[in-house]
């Protein structure tokens, strides 16, 4: 099994992905957001690029969507949902579909749609997700979606914490340079994942502008083993969690 992490998705080697198994990242907030909704009874989630799209997707989906989203960190102007975990409550996601787009999440998320399988990872759903990556039986790239075209320390940690956990799996696991690096920096940083909100550029941006709960609602390990699975069809919708908790043993 040879493992890659690409820090930006420009960066993803695509003649490899065509074969492998796709862990998109955006740990603050797109990823923790998705498994927030999907954890919540949203019925699905369709990524799209651009604010417009989504108003227009949502509109042909008819009573049951939302539009979800933001940009420069703010929710989007006469759209329904921001980009906050905190947001996707059972109250307001329950059996709806999010018609969503965000700054660099759901481009990662569209990237990748080339993968053999695409699966949605954060932190918080972080051994499950790596669990669920190596039950395909395929190579895995992590695919980061960083921040404004830079890689992001926290979608880094996240990566490398992610490849640390698959070589427990495949000990015989191959690793690219770019998959060293992150495992490193991800070990570094070990359970103490709260650091991030302190450490890394965005985290600091999103405390000064009041998204502290945000934050630490996005900063944790393993609090959920739903993983949400990008389907052929457009659509993000949690895997079989028993099949993921099965995977795991």
């Amino acid at each position: 099994m040879r493992l890659d992490v690409a820090l930006l998705p420009a960066r993803v080697d695509r003649d490899a992905l065509t074969a492998s198994t796709a862990l998109v990242i955006d740990v603050l907030r797109a990823s923790t957001t998705m498994i927030a909704a999907l954890g919540n009874g949203c019925a699905g989630v369709v990524p799209v690029g651009e604010p417009a799209e989504a108003q227009l997707r949502a509109r042909a989906l008819g009573a049951g969507a939302l539009t979800a989203g933001e940009r420069k960190g703010l929710m989007i102007e006469g759209f329904d949902l921001g980009n906050s975990p905190l947001e996707m409550t059972a109250e307001r996601v329950g059996g709806k579909t999010l018609v969503f787009t965000t700054s660099n999440g759901t481009q990662a998320l569209l990237v990748s749609r080339a993968a053999a399988a695409v699966g949605v990872a954060a932190l918080v759903n972080l051994s499950a997700a790596a669990a669920w990556a190596h039950g395909g039986g395929r190579d895995v790239t992590v695919v980061c979606a960083g921040e404004g075209g830079e890689p992001s320390l926290e979608d880094t940690v996240c990566a490398g914490l992610l490849i640390d956990a698959l070589v427990r799996h495949e000990g015989k696991a191959t690793l690219t340079e770019a998959a060293r690096g992150a495992m490193e920096k991800g070990r570094g940083y070990g359970k103490a994942v709260a650091r991030l909100g302190q450490d890394s550029s965005w985290g600091r941006s999103l405390a000064a502008a009041g998204r502290a709960a945000d934050l630490a609602a996005c900063l944790q390990l393993d609090t959920t083993t739903l993983v949400p699975v990008f389907g052929a069809d457009g659509v993000v919708r949690a895997a079989d969690i028993d099949k993921v908790i099965a995977a795991s043993r």
